[in-house]
């Protein structure tokens, strides 16, 4: 085969040939951490009314039984059916990852998707651990080549997530990389996502992420039928970064291919809100415990953000669903203040909480010329804290809890995926368990098995 002649086919060739044992192990690790950091959110996301739409669009268009796994029904169904559930769950409780540089949330649009084939395909677990790593690689890269100004205007999870979908299950198809290019054209042009969805309320992200995971997933697999696409669907004069992006960078497709592994420099969210509260959320909470104060000693707070963050949050002003207040600055702040943490179950009671309503009132963004300019890079949290003596304080967070510099543990992980999986009752605590020792075993599985049933046995 020739030698790749522009971005997208070398983006191509490496998805393709990406093979486990050229996998450095600490990308390994992280994958694991990943998908397990994920496998917690779908089961936390499974019983919101949302995702049980989603889920029951997929029982009634679907087989009723089938080799993958719907980890929101609990039914085996067909690879896609069980790939668009699992993503719309995995997108929920706003605890998936994200990497800063693309804003982009992979994990919702590559395990869910992945997971699926490779438990109908009868793939190890290092194939899948593989294909996983691919899915990044390849939807990060396409995040970062958009830009800034693609994400005012999609989500581009909804978007390059298509991309990152057809790459996990390309890799898992054994498509080689003619095919696997076929794949990202056949991605590339159902790639859809507005953030429209947010002054509504609507349940709109939810879809983006099923329908990225599907159509990726779909791209692949007809593919491998040798279904063509553009071959330039990335780059080209009437490809994506035409049509959505007006700063799109070519280069930053293949940056690093294979030595830059951006599995590692994807972040876990700690708080269970839109990421772009979390810098300022954690500059609060570092203000608050370096002075001693309470939230009745505060009577406002500026939060020094960048324009992506006023971009996304500034529209919800006064938030009427539970997921519409996770983007809300000053519900996730009050939420800080009152609570000092900003978890599942204070979002929960904080629709009712007069208290919570009275403190958003006492919060503002502020475009920051320091935060703007670090910005994707970098997400730094500044704030200053008007104090009821008449102080003004100010704190700042160079690296949120949870971003590469400030990581979870392992043992943190577990925590973490202990309370998503109990939440709502959605699995027993012995059953997540289990699933944390699957994800540590799955280097060694001979074969993907079923996560939650009979995980337990």
């Amino acid at each position: 085969m020739n030698t790749p002649s522009h971005p997208s086919a070398v983006l191509a060739d490496f998805a393709a040939s990406l093979s486990y044992d050229t996998i450095p192990a600490a990308v390994v690790r992280r994958t694991e951490d990943l998908m397990l950091d994920t496998l917690g959110s779908i089961l936390a996301g499974s019983s919101a009314r949302a995702v049980r739409t989603i889920a029951d669009y997929a029982d009634a268009m679907g087989p009723a039984s089938g080799p993958s796994e719907n980890l929101v029904s609990g039914r085996g169904t067909s690879p896609v059916f069980a790939a668009m559930a699992n993503a719309a769950a995995a997108h929920m409780v706003e605890q998936d990852d994200v990497h800063n540089g693309a804003v982009f949330h992979p994990a919702a649009v590559v395990f869910p998707p992945a997971i699926a084939v490779a438990q109908a395909l009868g793939r190890s677990g290092k194939e899948l651990l593989a294909a996983c790593v691919a899915g990044y690689e390849v939807g990060i890269r396409v995040g970062e080549f958009l830009g800034r100004s693609h994400y005012r205007i999609f989500h581009t999870t909804g978007t390059a997530g298509a991309l990152a979908a057809a790459a996990a299950v390309g890799n898992l198809l054994r498509l080689d990389s003619e095919q696997m290019l076929n794949a990202f054209g056949s991605a590339g042009t159902q790639a859809a996502g507005l953030w429209e969805f947010l002054k509504d309320a609507a349940d709109s992200k939810q879809l983006h992420t099923a329908r990225a995971s599907a159509n990726g997933l779909m791209a692949a697999w007809i593919a491998r039928d040798n279904f063509t696409g553009a071959r330039q669907i990335l780059e080209g004069a009437q490809g994506m970064a035409a049509g959505m992006s007006t700063d799109a960078d070519p280069a930053k497709l293949t940056d690093g291919l294979g030595s830059r592994w951006t599995v590692l420099e994807t972040s876990f969210k700690f708080h269970a809100s839109c990421r772009h509260t979390h810098p300022a959320a954690d500059a609060l909470l570092k203000a608050m415990q370096d002075n001693q104060l309470t939230a009745d000693d505060i009577v406002r707070v500026e939060t020094h953000v960048h324009q992506g963050a006023i971009d996304v949050l500034g529209p919800v002003v006064n938030p009427v669903t539970v997921h519409q207040s996770k983007f809300s600055m000053g519900t996730v702040l009050a939420l800080i203040a009152l609570h000092g943490r900003a978890g599942l179950a204070e979002f929960d009671a904080a629709l009712g909480d007069t208290k919570v309503a009275e403190f958003r009132e006492k919060v503002s963004m502020e475009l920051d010329a320091e935060v703007d300019g670090a910005y994707p890079a970098r997400w730094i949290g500044k704030v200053t804290v008007h104090t009821r003596d008449g102080r003004k304080l100010a704190a700042r967070v160079d690296e949120p809890k949870g971003d590469p510099g400030n990581t979870l543990s392992r043992a943190e992980i577990e925590d973490k995926v202990l309370r998503l999986g109990t939440y709502r009752n959605a699995a027993s605590e012995e059953t997540v368990r289990a699933i944390i020792g699957k994800v540590w075993a799955l280097a060694e599985a001979e074969l993907v098995g079923p996560f939650v049933q009979d995980a337990s046995a």
